[in-house]
């Protein structure tokens, strides 16, 4: 859409082209790197709360971009950052302690390695596979398990599938027995692992229209229209709806992120804060299954792949349903050049049922309001798996995310006649380990100000005494937490444990300190040892709960650079030092998820699972903030 002449330039304004390419070409002109120099990232380098309060409209906007670079096939990376518009490169630090995430270079070289090599071909023909075209191969990043092959090198673990048909579903015919390893960088193969030969499943998973016939015929239309136009504006990245205002933008590695989420107080037009910044920071899937060829399998889907590099264009009609308005996002490719990934965000408004209601039986009247959400969503598309980001923003002041998970499983070859005890058989031959899905959500507060603090609610019946005669009574249980220790915290859902992000400075017309409450859904914590390889390295997964002091260099919950990470970066260092949270700037990180137990009603491919959280106004209003919205025109 067209952006208003009167829009200013704003230091959480989206990555242009121009500053992608003139970011590139500083470090391209340094001398320091080779002409075939790989980015890894190229994004906007984010101001910290300090200089975003500094700012002001209308000023000369000056940037910051911080590229991760690859000089050459070594392990480590270049760490650069340079100012835009004048272009000037600022920042350079070397760091061969750390892995990037991968690249799409590296699956490409990994791949035509594999095809090229003997021990792999040789695996191939002892399984009668001899047409390399009919085989997939899916580059995973490798974990750590100090081996030795891991020191210095970018490497990836490959496994293989086949495709009778190029339009076969590859998951349905994992080639089982056959786990590869690759210098990713080099092109190289390290090790080809052979375990045996299992038969390929017979079946093959076809999830197309033209082989699920015949398809039901009994679905009429259904279309959401809004004759009058939607009741929200978008002004570059600046989005208003009701009271709420936020900016939203799309990072390479977290993809959706929203900033200066905020309520506007309409009696005074005053903006009042909630959230400085919220994303996915982080997100791991481990697999539980104990047999050699799977059980090194998990993902950091956000350090190790980027769920913005990997975000889908969305569609009107399939991906999103309505009166839709699309954000488009700019990258770099792995060889700096800018592109534009079109409709990498969706913005609509839905209705959502009831918002509340009354009869008063007295007066025989009725009053109901209709509820209406706006939606904030993108989906990213990481291997086999689909993942959707939906921020929903109501008309009570609650905030809602939701984590939608579909997309094929990872599938592993079983005996015709074959069970699993850490899986599901989900087809002939084939069964789909049991893993987890669990996501880091960085939450920056703001609630009504800068100084913020959690408190942790939870609630209990009271034994029957002189003060509880009946037995009835139940007692709320409020615990600041007070230091980084006492802040890693767990779901607890017998007593309805919630945590308040509570502004110690600022009261309600009831005199209470204004708040919003994170409430947990349903979610589980890492299920694998603390002291495995997955263990130290997601760390962050052993609670559900953290809080650390607001630093802006701590900004993901297992560290910048996850890949080959040997374990203990992020949340579980930081919070080592036990710092206060008491009369500071805080950031809370809540771990969601779920643990997937494969059904074969999941099988060829899966109907979208749910799992998120709500933050929910509680104090931060002084009454109902929805008596405001008109009632119906055609109910009573």
């Amino acid at each position: 859409m067209t952006e208003p002449s009167t829009r200013t330039a704003h230091p959480h304004d989206p990555l242009t082209a121009d500053e992608v390419a003139m970011a590139v070409d500083s470090v391209k002109k340094s001398g320091r790197v080779p002409d075939d120099t790989l980015f890894v990232t190229v994004a906007v380098d984010e101001p910290d709360r300090a200089a975003l309060a500094a700012f002001d409209a209308g000023e000369p906007l000056v940037r910051r971009i911080r590229l991760i670079v690859l000089p050459g096939p070594e392990a480590g990376v270049v760490e650069a950052t340079v100012t835009v518009p004048a272009g000037e490169l600022v920042g350079w630090t070397e760091r061969d302690d750390v892995r990037p995430a991968l690249l799409y270079d590296d699956a490409y070289r990994s791949i035509l390695a594999l095809k090229a090599d003997p021990a792999w071909l040789a695996a191939m023909e002892r399984r009668g596979i001899t047409d390399i075209d009919q085989v997939q191969i899916d580059p995973w990043p490798t974990g750590n398990f100090e081996r030795d092959l891991e020191d210095g090198r970018r490497i990836t673990r490959c496994l293989s599938y086949y495709r009778e048909e190029p339009s076969d579903n590859g998951y349905a015919r994992p080639i089982e027995g056959v786990l590869a390893t690759v210098d990713a960088a080099r092109g190289v193969v390290l090790e080809v692992l052979d375990y045996g030969v299992v038969p390929l499943a017979p079946g093959r998973g076809s999830y197309l229209p033209e082989d699920n016939q015949p398809q039901r015929d009994d679905l009429r239309a259904l279309e959401i229209t809004q004759p009058d136009g939607v009741s929200f504006v978008v002004d570059g990245n600046l989005l208003t709806w009701q009271h709420w205002t936020m900016r939203v933008s799309m990072t390479p590695l977290e993809g959706l992120v929203l900033h200066d989420v905020g309520w506007v107080d309409e009696s005074t037009g005053a903006v009042r804060t909630i959230l400085h910044r919220a994303a996915i920071s982080e997100m791991v899937v481990p697999y539980g299954d104990p047999d050699p060829m799977h059980n090194w399998k998990n993902a950091f889907d956000v350090g190790e792949w980027g769920l913005g590099r990997m975000a889908n264009s969305l569609t009107q009609g399939c991906d999103c349903l309505g009166d839709i308005t699309y954000l488009d996002a700019v990258f770099a490719s792995e060889h700096g050049k800018p592109y534009i990934l079109e409709h990498a965000v969706c913005i609509h408004e839905e209705d959502y049922g009831i918002l509340w209601k009354h009869t008063d039986l007295n007066i025989s009247r009725t009053e109901v309001r209709r509820s209406r959400r706006l939606v904030v969503s993108s989906i990213a598309t990481v291997g086999n798996y689909e993942y959707g980001f939906y921020w929903y923003f109501y008309l009570d002041g609650t905030i809602q995310l939701e984590v939608k998970l579909t997309g094929i499983m990872s599938t592993k070859g079983i005996p015709a006649d074959g069970t699993t005890a850490y899986g599901t058989v989900v087809a002939p031959g084939l069964a789909a380990p049991i893993h987890q899905h669990l996501f880091c959500a960085r939450l920056d507060p703001a609630v009504d100000g800068p100084v913020n603090e959690v408190h942790e609610v939870s609630f209990a019946g009271e034994a029957p005494g002189p003060d509880n005669p009946l037995g009835n009574a139940i007692r709320r249980r409020v615990d600041r937490l007070d230091s980084e220790a006492a802040a890693k915290r767990d779901v607890d859902a017998a007593s309805s444990r919630h945590w308040r992000l509570v502004n110690p400075e600022r009261t309600n017309a009831l005199g209470q300190p204004v708040a919003y409450k994170l409430v947990p859904g349903p979610t589980p914590t890492l299920l694998a040892h603390s002291d495995s390889s997955i263990g130290r390295r997601a760390g962050f997964a052993r609670h559900n709960l953290w809080v650390t002091p607001y630093r802006p260099d701590e900004k993901r919950p297992a560290g910048d650079y996850p890949n080959q990470h040997i374990g203990g970066a992020g949340l579980p260092e930081w919070s080592s030092a036990d710092r206060s949270l008491v009369g500071s700037e805080i950031v809370v990180w809540h771990t969601f998820g779920v643990t997937h137990s494969p059904r074969p009603e999941d099988w060829p491919v899966m109907p979208v699972e749910y799992c998120g959280f709500h933050l929910v106004a509680s104090g931060f209003f002084d009454r109902n903030p929805a008596l405001d919205v008109p009632s119906p025109d055609h109910c009573p």
